[in-house]
């Protein structure tokens, strides 16, 4: 996760018209996990890129809503269950109605204009998630609230079965 964050480090300081993106981290105290990491990097970076496009663009069109409160996303991590992980990466976004929520981990859906977003980004996480660690991937949103991406991964590749 980390890692993806210093990726992302420039997009998430402040600019000439925002205050930047709060980055909070509530780590806990987990195992050494067995993954595909290159893959599992790659879900980190759809997600967390998804959620800054949303805030600096409900920064840009409704600066009031961070007068008080600084736009932000919280990663939270922890043992689920014994040999399951749980990630949580939360934002105070515009949120996003249930009818987009639904569409989200299809191939080719995006709400992006033309030319910014392939719409392959989530649906290629779900894939990696879901298919290749045997894990879940789910998103839970109330607009004008944020968005919760949540993610379940076995400890141990040793879990998962082998194509």
């Amino acid at each position: 996760i980390d890692s993806t964050l210093l990726i992302l480090h420039n997009r998430l300081k402040p600019k000439h018209n925002s205050e930047g993106i709060d980055v909070v981290k509530h780590y806990g105290d987990i195992p050494f996990v067995e993954c595909y990491a290159g893959q599992i990097n790659q879900v980190f970076m759809n997600i967390l890129s998804n959620a800054i496009d949303a805030l600096e663009d409900h920064m840009k069109d409704h600066p009031e809503v961070y007068q008080d409160t600084k736009a932000a996303i919280a990663i939270h991590t922890e043992r689920a269950t014994p040999g399951w992980i749980r990630i949580r990466i939360v934002d105070n976004g515009p949120g996003m109605p249930e009818s987009v929520r639904r569409q989200l981990f299809d191939p080719f859906f995006t709400t992006k204009p033309v030319g910014k977003g392939t719409g392959l980004g989530l649906s290629i996480s779900h894939q990696v998630i879901c298919d290749r660690h045997q894990g879940s991937l789910t998103c839970h949103s109330t607009p004008g609230v944020g968005t919760e991406f949540v993610i379940m991964i076995p400890e141990s590749v040793g879990a998962i079965p082998q194509n």
